[in-house]
């Protein structure tokens, strides 16, 4: 089984501020508008860069929503960044009146995501941003897993036509996926196509966000227990790569999902749906059971909430008795 390692961790947030840097350089109809958050969205180096090209809305995060979808009109393609509580919650009817229904081409990009924002405790930790942008109609939906690959989903979602919610988070996390290089397109991020990382026969673990590595760590546990575990990176939550997930579970005949985010509404009942239309299968779902979370490091909100590798080796193995 192929195993992965890291030489460092960052914040998904900074890879999201590197992709916007880059966007800077290369797209001069990316603009960026901010609530107030510069600083913990990391996009400081773009305004260094393109101070024109920045529009700092205050803490006024509907307004933004509403100037971002106006700047469409005149080919702009605005980055916002905000809090993802105050991206999707507080905003949610400029969403979807003003650019999912109006289909504008806004990039709606938000940090501090899920339990791992950690100590600022349940008003802040928004656990069902990804239903909500999941059940407007036209929205494309992205949960990367690492610096690397929110990277190169930021550069991606520029040239892709259409509203796009990007998530990403505070804390430091492992490096694991290969690093974006766009001279020559390498590891370019394809929205809609997930990543199998590893091979497995007897469980399909499909992962998404922080809970990819966690899914990893997971797999080797189970290899040490005489388990084979298929782990699938789902980052585009919408669409949703049906044709990776159905061969996979074709073939070792159930699935755990993992994910930061209310078992309601996430990725879990996507996969669900499409295994219940498709190819029925038991699944166990690793995610938070109805429920806000608190204050906390991030560590003791993950593992207490059991969004964990040794919660999803006791998924897969309850999974696997299923069968």
């Amino acid at each position: 089984m192929k195993k992965y390692t890291y030489t460092e961790k960052k914040d998904t947030r900074s890879g999201f501020g590197a992709g916007l840097a880059h966007l800077g350089r290369t797209n001069p109809n990316v603009v960026a508008l901010c609530a107030d958050l510069i600083g913990s969205l990391k996009m400081n180096e773009f305004i260094k860069e393109n101070p024109e090209r920045f529009f700092q809305i205050g803490i006024a995060e509907a307004n933004m929503m509403g100037i971002a979808a106006g700047l469409t009109i005149g080919g702009k393609i605005p980055f916002t960044g905000t809090f993802a509580g105050f991206s999707t919650g507080r905003v949610y009817d400029q969403i979807r009146q003003s650019i999912a229904y109006s289909d504008k081409n806004v990039k709606i990009c938000a940090s501090h995501a899920g339990l791992t924002l950690g100590e600022d405790g349940a008003t802040h930790q928004i656990l069902e941003d990804l239903g909500l942008m999941k059940m407007l109609p036209g929205m494309t939906v992205i949960n990367t897993c690492d610096y690397n690959q929110t990277e190169a989903a930021t550069v991606a979602i520029a040239e892709y036509e259409g509203p796009v919610y990007l998530r990403f988070g505070r804390p430091v996390v492992p490096i694991y996926m290969p690093k974006f290089t766009d001279t020559e397109h390498e590891n370019k991020f394809v929205i809609g196509k997930g990543i199998q990382m590893t091979e497995g026969t007897d469980v399909t673990i499909v992962a998404t966000g922080h809970l990819v590595w966690e899914a990893l760590q997971a797999s080797e546990q189970l290899e040490e227990l005489g388990i084979s575990a298929e782990v699938i990176n789902i980052h585009t939550i919408k669409p949703l790569d049906e044709e990776l997930i159905l061969k996979s579970v074709g073939k070792t005949g159930c699935v755990v999902t993992a994910e930061e985010h209310n078992f309601l509404g996430g990725l879990g009942e996507s996969v669900a749906r499409t295994l219940a239309l498709n190819n029925p299968a038991p699944q166990e779902f690793v995610a938070t059971n109805d429920t806000f979370g608190e204050s906390g490091t991030p560590a003791q909100l993950m593992d207490k909430y059991g969004l964990n590798a040794a919660a999803i080796v006791a998924a897969a193995q309850k999974a696997i008795k299923r069968t």
